[in-house]
Parts: C-alpha cells; sequence; structure tokens
C-alpha cells in the first residue's frame, strides 16, 4: 500500500470571538493577524476593535499580545501585525 500526502492541515491557528467565521484556520506561511482576520471574514460589527489581542505559548507559558485593528489598518503601529505561529488564538472581543 502506497500513501501520497497532498496537504497537510497540522498547522492550525484559531480565530474567536467578534469575527464573521471564527473557527480553526489553516497556517500558511507568513500569515500576519491581519490576514488571519481576513480570512476569517473580517470583525464584525460588534467587535471591540482596539482590544484584540493574541494568545501564544512560549516556553510553556501563555503570553497575550496586543493588536489595534483600527491602528494597523491606517498603517500605524505595524509591528502588532506579526507573523503568527502554529497554535495562535487570536481572540477579538
Amino acid at each position: 500500500m502506497t500513501i501520497i500526502v497532498s496537504r497537510v492541515n497540522s498547522q492550525r491557528i484559531y480565530i474567536v470571538g467578534e469575527v464573521n467565521h471564527a473557527g480553526a484556520f489553516t497556517l500558511v506561511p507568513n500569515m500576519t493577524v491581519l490576514e488571519a482576520l481576513s480570512s476569517a471574514g473580517g470583525c464584525s460589527p460588534f467587535a471591540k476593535q482596539t482590544k484584540i489581542y493574541i494568545l501564544r505559548v512560549e516556553n510553556g507559558q501563555e503570553i497575550r499580545r496586543h493588536f489595534n485593528f483600527k491602528e494597523v489598518l491606517s498603517g500605524q503601529r505595524m509591528e502588532q501585525n506579526i507573523l503568527l505561529k502554529a497554535g495562535d488564538t487570536i481572540v477579538v472581543p
């Protein structure tokens, strides 16, 4: 028997909260927070766009990184638009 792997979907990120399509998404190479939010259909009308955060486990500890959607969209503080890693969760309150 021969098994051919055509696609690997183990690299996932998660988007929860006030987005149009919450859930698990395949992490593509060099995916940023803004690109991930776009994959989720963007923020809902009720989203607190200045209070978004990314949860990530680093060295066994969960850390929280702030993301202000309005600032990034206007080209300010682009350093918030980090590259995502497998397992990251974007929370849109």
